[in-house]
């Protein structure tokens, strides 16, 4: 069973950085993609970006530019580069893991806040 664990949430300004970061129990080279989620209040989780195992990556068209989904293998870790952050960018982030054939494992999330 492998926990991934989200950190590097917080409080920031309008137009501020933070880089969140998914550390995994276990090797994060076998899983098909890893990515993030987000869910602010009231709204549904919708996809931020994410980064297959040959690193061909996609990010929601809401992100403009302004986030950079990595990955490091010899880590275990995924991050995720937000920028020019907006208080639209307020929400629970969750990091997934997709084994190939089986069911994906979730993080339990970090809060971003964006003050205006």
């Amino acid at each position: 069973q492998v926990q991934l664990v989200e950190s590097g949430g917080g409080l920031v300004q309008t137009g501020g950085s933070l880089r969140l970061s998914c550390a995994a129990s276990g090797s994060i080279f076998s899983f098909v993609g890893m990515g993030w989620y987000r869910q602010a209040p009231g709204k549904q989780r919708e996809l931020v970006a994410f980064i297959t195992n040959i690193g061909r990556i996609n990010y929601a068209d809401f992100v403009n530019g302004r986030f950079t989904i990595s990955r490091d293998n010899a880590k275990n870790t995924v991050y995720l580069q937000m920028n020019s952050l907006k208080p639209e960018d307020t929400a629970v982030y969750k990091c997934y893991a997709a084994p190939a054939g089986a069911t994906a494992y979730w993080g339990k999330g970090t809060l971003v806040t964006v003050s205006s």
